[in-house]
């Protein structure tokens, strides 16, 4: 359970884990004192040019940070999309465990868990509709 960080309303379950997703994604590595290894690059590669090596980085510093502080989804696929407007769109397909965190790695039902998250040149990541 935790607060939700736009409205203040009490959220848990899925919500909390695609809250957490966010947070994890747009927290620059080195920035939280008592926990310098939280976070991700991915804030790091908003400016990068789009080649090959940028986009696998990219992947790769997304499934590093959810495997490393997000046990509650088990991502499967990252997909990202780029306008011209300098918008960053990442798709994040898995499943949803919600008792990964205590050891239970059973998974809610069947169903596949997408959650979107944007970006755009000025650092502003945030979960998109």
């Amino acid at each position: 359970m935790d607060l939700n960080h736009h409205t203040g309303a009490v959220i848990d379950g899925w919500a909390h884990v695609a809250q957490s997703i966010e947070t994890i994604l747009v927290t620059r590595l080195n920035t939280r004192v008592f926990m310098r290894q939280f976070g991700s690059d991915v804030p790091n590669m908003v400016d990068m040019p789009m080649n090959d090596a940028n986009i696998i980085a990219l992947y790769v510093s997304v499934a590093e940070a959810i495997d490393r502080w997000e046990p509650r989804f088990e991502l499967t696929d990252v997909a990202l999309s780029a306008g011209a407007d300098g918008i960053m769109s990442l798709q994040l397909t898995g499943s949803y465990l919600p008792n990964a965190h205590l050891g239970d790695s059973t998974v809610v039902s069947g169903e596949t868990q997408i959650i979107r998250v944007q970006g755009t040149r000025v650092d502003n990541w945030s979960l998109a509709a």
